[in-house]
């Protein structure tokens, strides 16, 4: 006998249960964005690889070791995203978006895919929520982007959470620390991880990432980017600062801080959780400036941020699943499986029109005795139950378990409908 087949290694079946529990963060997330003035985008979940390739940057682990890319029949290569902002910015450039009033607020929510290790709450597809901010570089756009990652958090119960910031620089106060911390790593390779050392032309920051303890000690002494801003970019980290003090949001100054990705420019940010241990971080993003050039567009100032579903949910405190509401449940007298009849073409005319009228209603579809859908009814918590027969309707209050006969299916949703609304 062969083997059952089962979800591929690093992947997952969302359930009916967590299904509740992830519209509830839908919901609240966007409550809060909508609020804000942030519209709903969805872009492919495939692109063509070269919108990864030119804005991620070739030197990072997403594009080294774990995209997902592949060839389809016309020798396109394309690749399921690993990350949402480079999509929304292609799609910002493509569709005329500088044409709209500036700055373009947009957020999302859609599955992404990375190889990685599997671990509790990474998974190799895994579910991004994320919001950016296109067009302007106000410092505003960053404090209020920070501000509303960390009040949906607040809001879902994600506890012990802390907020990091720091600043990267725009490019060129970026370009001369580069030189600095490449001498220093140069000074102590021997010390270094190897992966490291592969790193020091391409991407030197990210030496503040490693595990690795030789690195570490290395990196305890090396030069710190917020020590080597320029004046316009030290204003600008300043000004973020004042922002969210303005709006009572604690932070950490954390000048090690190095996002996973190479377009950020000036402000980022992380949000961490004390309850996902080691590996915890829920979110993060920061400010892109240079990303639409990358893409073929013009200069356009950006900042975003993006969450993951699973792992905001594994720091959230436990919540109930909320029940499915059923306002209605239609029962059959005299029940067999597939037998029809006119007492069951009647509970099915019942249930539609129920339906059409906005009543959430369930109806009987497992052959049960009139006893067993009675406790059907109750399980589901529904408020009524209409006990169609080839005599009529009975209509029954499961709260005062009075039951009386009702003339016609518009009699039994009028009644309904005023008991939803006493």
């Amino acid at each position: 006998m062969s083997e059952r087949p089962q979800a591929p290694r690093g992947t997952f079946d969302v359930l009916p249960d967590q299904a509740a529990l992830r519209l509830a963060v839908e919901r609240c997330a966007r409550g809060a964005l909508e609020a804000a003035g942030y519209q709903r985008i969805e872009t492919p979940v495939f692109e063509d690889t070269d919108v990864f390739r030119r804005t991620v940057g070739e030197s990072t682990d997403i594009v080294q070791k774990e995209m997902y890319t592949f060839e389809d029949a016309g020798g396109r290569s394309l690749t399921l995203r690993p990350e949402v902002t480079a999509p929304i910015v292609r799609a910002y450039i493509e569709h005329g978006m500088h044409k709209l009033p500036q700055p373009v607020k947009l957020w999302y929510l859609g599955p992404c895919f990375r190889y990685e290790r599997a671990q509790a709450g990474r998974y190799r597809q895994f579910w991004q929520l994320g919001a950016e901010a296109l067009g302007s570089d106000d410092p505003a756009v960053d404090a209020e982007s920070i501000l509303l990652l960390a009040t949906i958090l607040d809001e879902l119960g994600v506890r012990g959470t802390r907020l990091r910031i720091a600043s990267l620089g725009a490019p060129a106060s970026r370009a001369r620390y580069r030189e600095l911390l490449q001498g220093h790593l140069r000074a102590h390779e021997d010390r270094l991880a190897a992966e490291v050392r592969a790193r020091i032309d391409l991407n030197p920051l990210r030496a503040f990432d490693s595990d690795h303890p030789g690195t570490r000690e290395v990196m305890a002494s090396a030069p710190l980017l917020l020590d080597h801003l320029d004046a316009a970019d030290a204003e600008h980290f300043a000004q973020v600062r004042e922002l969210l003090d303005a709006a009572e949001l604690p932070y950490e100054i954390d000048p090690t801080l190095v996002r996973g990705l190479d377009y950020y420019t000036r402000t980022v940010f992380e949000l961490t959780s004390d309850a996902l241990g080691a590996q915890s971080g829920v979110g993060g993003g920061g400010r892109y400036d240079g990303l639409a050039e990358q893409l073929g567009g013009a200069h356009v100032p950006g900042m975003g941020w993006a969450a993951g579903i699973e792992r905001i949910l594994l720091a959230a405190e436990e919540r109930p699943v909320p029940a499915p509401i059923c306002d209605l449940y239609v029962a059959v007298t005299g029940n067999v499986p597939g037998a029809g009849g006119p007492a069951a073409v009647a509970a099915f005319a019942l249930a539609a029109e129920a339906r059409r009228a906005g009543v959430p209603t369930q109806i009987e579809l497992a052959g049960r005795s009139l006893k067993g859908q009675l406790k059907q009814a109750a399980r589901l918590g529904a408020r009524y139950v209409a006990i169609v027969a080839d005599e009529g309707i009975e209509l029954k209050d499961m709260q005062s378990a009075q039951q009386e006969s009702v003339d016609s299916a518009g009699a039994v949703v009028a009644h309904v409908l005023r008991g939803r609304h006493a």
